[in-house]
């Protein structure tokens, strides 16, 4: 009698079946495991105090997030525009003395090192012998600057001379500025930032957890001012955060960082508008957040972690970019590199024309012209600058946004050049 082919199948089938119910079992004992490690991992050992600073309190709970936030010590970290070595921005570019002259920026202007050296620096610049800077500077420098503000109040931190109260200052980054000692939830914990997203209608309360993974961020990595007498820190986003937004904003409020001493020019020092320029840019409108890039997620064991490393992702290309850019590691610097390259030329551009600029303008000044007669060439100065300055002081080399930062550029060189047309034409009429 000869069997079916088919009734061969029924012992294979409950093999087959074995081994999947095996595996199915296996896995699920697997993720029970792993949930099991996650749920471990996250017990708090030590009870975090509402105002405790110190990371290694904090990271007696959380060691892996603790360990690699350590790491932001490691400095001399070189990328081709920047990284953590703090080399002299002024030797390399010294024609930044000349468009930044009677700026404390013309005296001392280093390239930033990684968190860990917030305050450390902030108290070692030459910038300090310069001006009186005030507390407001704390806000960004200093872990102590949310206790300050509840012991002192507002104003008073923000208007009180920065050296009346450094000898408070002790930590420049700690857990406690992005996260909520109580439940470890990301939080904004400057006022500056609640006041700007006020201003423009943005209800933080609402925002998600994607989103307050670039808040915590913009809390200092901004352009700002010192507002009125008080010093008040604030962000200049009233009209937007596109430049000719903050250049209207400024001029809407009067404004200047200081008088050009050449061309005698009411100018404007940008900061560090990494999150204004990034928020014009194809990652920021794709969901990308500051968090996805500079601090992405690494596996340990059964764990996902955000690496608390902070750093350049040229450092760490496969991590920071590889989620989703599925190319190799030399492809992704590559396209990196032709963004940064581009935008180094067009800064360079940008310099040679405010330097013309700064020529004829100076010689207008020094011919007797009055600074109303000068007016409209020093307003074109003013605007020139700082749409140059909005570039060259954001840490990203143009990446952040290419296409703004070259449209920003352009629009700088054009306005320099404006500068020269009109400084010349005056000069012309005492020396044909």
């Amino acid at each position: 009698m000869k069997i079916k082919r088919s009734w061969l199948w029924i012992p294979l089938a409950f093999v087959v079946g074995a081994v999947l119910a095996g595996g199915l079992a296996a896995l699920l004992t697997s993720i029970q495991t792993h949930k099991s490690e996650e749920a471990a991992a996250s017990v708090r050992i030590t009870p975090v105090g509402d105002k405790e600073l110190d990371p290694a309190v904090w990271g007696q709970n959380f060691p892996r997030q603790y360990d690699s936030f350590m790491k932001t010590q490691i400095d001399g970290v070189a990328t081709p525009y920047g990284g953590s070595d703090p080399f002299d921005r002024l030797e390399r570019f010294p024609v930044l003395k000349r468009i930044w002259a009677g700026n404390a920026f013309s005296v001392d202007y280093n390239e930033e090192r990684g968190h860990y050296y917030a305050l450390i620096d902030q108290k070692q610049t030459k910038r300090q012998e310069v001006v009186k800077q005030p507390g407001a500077c704390a806000n960004c420098h200093a872990a102590e600057a949310p206790l300050l503000i509840d012991s002192l109040g507002w104003e008073a931190l923000n208007s009180t001379p920065y050296k009346e109260i450094e000898s408070q200052l002790h930590r420049g980054t700690s857990c406690r500025d992005c996260h909520d000692p109580k439940t470890m939830q990301l939080w904004i914990s400057r006022p500056a930032l609640k006041n700007a997203m006020e201003e423009r209608g943005i209800d933080l309360s609402k925002a998600t957890r994607q989103e307050m993974r670039t808040y915590v961020c913009a809390q200092c990595h901004v352009e700002y001012y010192f507002e009125g007498d008080k010093k008040l820190l604030s962000f200049p986003w009233s009209k937007g955060l596109r430049i000719e937004n903050i250049n209207e904003h400024y001029d809407e409020y009067g404004f200047k960082d200081w008088v050009h001493k050449e061309t005698g020019a009411p100018m404007l020092k940008m900061q560090h508008p990494e999150f204004e320029l990034f928020s014009t840019g194809l990652h920021y409108r794709s969901g990308v957040a500051c968090a996805d890039c500079h601090m992405p997620y690494v596996r340990e064991g059964a764990t996902k972690v955000s690496d608390h490393w902070l750093r350049s992702p040229l450092t760490n290309v496969n991590q920071a970019c590889g989620a989703c850019h599925r190319e190799d590691e030399q492809a992704l610097k590559d396209r990196v590199a032709v963004i940064q390259d581009n935008t180094a030329q067009l800064l360079r551009a940008a310099e040679r024309a405010l330097e013309a600029a700064i020529d004829v303008l100076a010689q207008a000044k020094a011919l007797g012209f009055t600074d109303e007669q000068l007016k409209e060439a020093q307003n074109l100065h003013r605007q020139a600058s700082m749409r140059y300055d909005f570039i060259m002081s954001e840490n990203s080399t143009g990446f952040h946004s290419p296409q703004e930062a070259a449209r920003v550029l352009a629009n700088a060189i054009d306005l320099a050049r404006q500068v020269q047309l009109a400084a010349e034409r005056l000069v012309r009429t005492v020396q044909p």
